[in-house]
C-alpha cells in the first residue's frame, strides 16, 4: 500500500519507519517543498519518497502529522472528497506545545468543547477521516524490531470502512489499533489531555 504523509517531522520519521517494514512505500511532503526532503527520506529507507502535497494526498492513504498550527494551510488546495484522511494530529494553543492540566484546559476551550479530529474534518471538506497514531509520544515506539511490543494505538472515527482500513494498516506494522468508535466520543477519549491519552499499553492476549 502506498501511505502518503504531509509533513515531515517526528511521527512521519517514526511512524513512516514502522509502515516501510510492513512493506509499505511513503510519499513524503512539507510546505517547502521535495527538494527539501531528499536526506529525510535517504534516512528512512528506498520505499521513502519525497513528494509534493498533492502526491502525498493521491496515495491509499494519507496522514496529517504537522503541528496545530499548521493544520489548516496543510489541507487547503486538496479536493478531499472520497479520501482517507487520518488525523495525527494534537491540539495545542501555543506553538510550543503545553500538556499541562492548565494548557489541556486553554486548549479546550479554544476549541469550543469539540475534538481536534472534529475541526480538522470541517477544514477536510468529503474527506474519510480517522483520528489515530496521536495518543502517545513517538518516542515510545522506537522499537523497529520483528519482536517489538505490540503497542496500541488507538483509532476513531465516523466511517466504518475508512476506519477498518486504517486499523488494518496499523496492525500490519505489529502495532495494534484499538477502536474506540465515533470522532466526537471516541476522539474524546484519545486526544490530547483526554484519559487515554499519554497511555502505554501492550497488547498481548484476549480471552476467547
Amino acid at each position: 500500500m502506498k501511505i502518503g504523509f504531509i509533513g515531515a517531522g517526528n511521527v512521519t520519521r517514526t511512524f513512516g519507519r514502522h509502515l516501510l517494514g510492513a512493506g509499505h512505500t511513503i510519499v513524503v511532503s512539507n510546505s517547502r517543498g521535495p527538494e527539501t526532503l531528499s536526506q529525510f527520506v535517504a534516512d528512512l529507507g528506498k520505499d521513502a519518497i519525497a513528494g509534493t502535497k498533492q502526491e502525498a494526498a493521491d496515495c491509499d492513504i494519507v496522514i496529517l502529522a504537522t503541528r496545530w498550527v499548521n493544520v489548516a494551510d496543510a489541507l487547503s488546495g486538496i479536493d478531499w472528497h472520497g479520501r482517507i484522511l487520518v488525523d495525527a494530529t494534537n491540539a495545542h494553543v501555543d506553538p510550543i506545545p503545553d500538556i499541562s492540566l492548565a494548557g489541556v484546559t486553554k486548549s479546550r476551550a479554544a476549541l469550543k468543547d469539540r475534538t481536534s479530529s472534529e475541526i480538522v474534518a470541517e477544514k477536510a471538506v468529503g474527506a474519510r477521516l480517522v483520528k489515530s497514531i496521536s495518543n502517545m509520544p513517538m518516542d515510545w515506539i522506537q522499537d523497529f524490531t520483528p519482536n517489538k511490543p505490540r503497542t496500541v494505538i488507538f483509532t476513531s472515527g465516523d466511517d466504518a470502512e475508512a476506519k477498518q482500513q486504517v486499523i488494518e494498516l496499523i496492525n500490519s506494522t505489529g502495532l495494534v489499533a484499538v477502536d474506540l468508535g465515533s470522532l466526537s466520543k471516541g476522539g474524546a477519549m484519545h486526544e490530547v489531555g483526554a484519559p487515554l491519552s499519554g497511555l502505554e499499553l501492550h497488547f498481548v492476549r484476549r480471552l476467547r
